[in-house]
């Protein structure tokens, strides 16, 4: 029995227990190694990060399923289309839109919270981006398809605990925005999505898949003090992926075949930090703001090392329609890179982040959320609302959920009381303090099951759970942006007649 390629079968690994699985597998490539025979697979509904060469021994050959012959589809050019992906789940998530203000009822008066938010979000589902269609693990966010009126809504808080729903969220992937985007109001829909656009922003259409994308080729990135795996494929030279380490200079992110070839590379280097203005400085934790029309070579070699970790747009060699703003961890060395993101200088849509990326070594330490913080501190300074750009990974997802919802519990805790009414606020009030776009505040409130329906109107619930658990994330986030140590004046892009 010969396993070839597209064939699915189960394959063993371990899973975070430490414990052995048989998830089905899609073989993607085969190839002969000193005789021997290795598997590159994709573990169908798991982020495409987890995908390996594998040996016989892990592969289950009695439930194997070969692959049927199918006709293939024409396209407008008379091409045959490309080869179909993984399974795809979708996930549609309702918006709505409303004031609110903040009040104490006893738990008991409470009306049922499933019909409360039936009436609210009916018939508000929300239109997938047009261009967003992403791989088999990756959870797409939309864009609502109508704005509900605005419908005055008092909050309340509330004594007892109260249960909060968790969206089943498959486990989706980015495609990587390296000239412009991990870790989301994100919600996808069943509207038809149409072609891409073409302009600066970065959003990936399915039609460029193909089996050479599918696979990680970069075996391992030594960069600084650290040594990266990649989790996906990047366009770097062919001549470099047969090598087992990728050398990149941490300052000005060149890249070379070799260590001596570094080492003869930062004799010359001048580089100690990236190029491009410092436009805020606390402690170690700086970030530089980087033209990609004037730091061409620095912003493409930071695409090329982003999209290792990014896996939902297309890269693209263009920068000029890009900012890059780096965060940096400063010491006697020099000032080494964390994390980023993008963004476009004209954004037709309110996008204040086309990529954002912290890289492996610096995750789960509070980065992601910083870099999140200071692209919404940016936009007050601009003084717009914004929103980052569809689709977020699976970890993007996750970390604008929790940045969003802290956001806005914040400022629904400090909302007091006058003259013995309750507190007042509304949707777009909240939306004007915070810079995040009203949408994203709706789909934060409604994921966080705050809005009831009480005497004839839409109040938001907050119950003890919920502030409890809120006050001990706050106790957790130890990284936050000081609004006095930003030094940054907007411009106007489209005064310009050239970027």
């Amino acid at each position: 029995m010969e396993v070839v390629e597209g064939c699915r079968l189960p394959v063993l690994r371990r899973n975070q227990e430490n414990e052995d699985e048989w998830p089905l597998a899609e073989i993607l490539s085969v190839k002969d190694i000193s005789g021997r025979k290795v598997f590159y697979v994709h573990y169908i509904d798991f982020n495409k990060r987890l995908d390996e060469w594998v040996t016989p021994e892990r592969l289950d050959l009695k439930k194997i399923q070969f692959p049927k012959k199918e006709a293939k589809t024409p396209t407008k050019n008379g091409l045959p289309g490309s080869r179909p992906n993984s399974p795809e789940r979708e996930l549609g998530l309702p918006y709505l839109a409303a004031s609110a203000s903040l009040q104490r009822v006893p738990v008991d008066k409470l009306p049922d919270r499933t019909n409360s938010i039936e009436n609210v979000t009916k018939n508000l589902l929300s239109k997938r981006k047009l261009e967003a269609v992403s791989l088999a693990t990756q959870c797409s966010p939309v864009t609502p398809a109508a704005a509900a009126p605005e419908i005055p809504t008092p909050v309340y808080a509330q004594n007892g605990s109260a249960r909060r729903p968790m969206p089943q969220v498959a486990g989706r992937k980015r495609k990587a925005n390296c000239l412009g985007t991990d870790e989301d109001s994100q919600d996808s829909s069943d509207g038809i999505p149409s072609a891409p656009r073409m302009t600066g922003s970065l959003v990936s259409d399915r039609s460029h898949d193909d089996i050479v994308t599918r696979m990680k080729n970069i075996e391992c990135i030594e960069l600084g003090r650290h040594r990266l795996k990649p989790w996906y494929f990047s366009p770097y030279p062919q001549e470099l992926t047969s090598l087992p380490v990728l050398y990149l200079c941490e300052f000005c992110l060149k890249y070379l075949k070799s260590l001596k070839c570094l080492q003869r590379h930062l004799t010359k280097c001048n580089l100690r930090h990236p190029p491009g203005n410092e436009i805020y400085r606390k402690g170690t934790i700086s970030f530089f703001e980087i033209d990609g029309r004037k730091n061409k070579n620095y912003s493409q070699n930071l695409c090329l090392l982003a999209k290792c970790f990014l896996d939902h747009k297309t890269l693209y060699y263009d920068t000029d329609p890009f900012l890059f703003y780096v965060m940096t961890e400063y010491d006697c060395k020099g000032f080494h890179i964390v994390g980023y993101f993008s963004k476009e200088k004209e954004s037709t849509e309110d996008y204040n982040v086309a990529c954002i990326l912290t890289l492996p070594p610096y995750q789960r330490r509070g980065y992601g959320k910083l870099l999140i913080e200071f692209s919404y501190e940016l936009s007050k300074v601009e003084g717009k609302t914004g929103t980052p750009e569809k689709p977020l990974s699976d970890l993007g997802l996750l970390s604008y959920r929790s940045y969003w919802s802290q956001t806005i519990l914040e400022i629904l805790m400090e909302l007091k009381s006058e003259n013995g009414e309750r507190p007042q606020i509304t949707i777009n009030e909240i939306s004007e303090l915070t810079s995040i776009k009203k949408e994203d505040v709706i789909s934060t409130l409604q994921y966080l099951n705050l809005i009831n329906y009480y005497k004839g109107q839409y109040i938001l619930t907050l119950s003890e759970d919920i502030v409890e658990g809120h006050e001990k994330a706050m106790m957790k986030r130890h990284l936050r942006i000081d609004s006095k140590c930003l030094h940054f004046t907007p411009k106007d892009w489209s005064k310009r007649g050239k970027w």
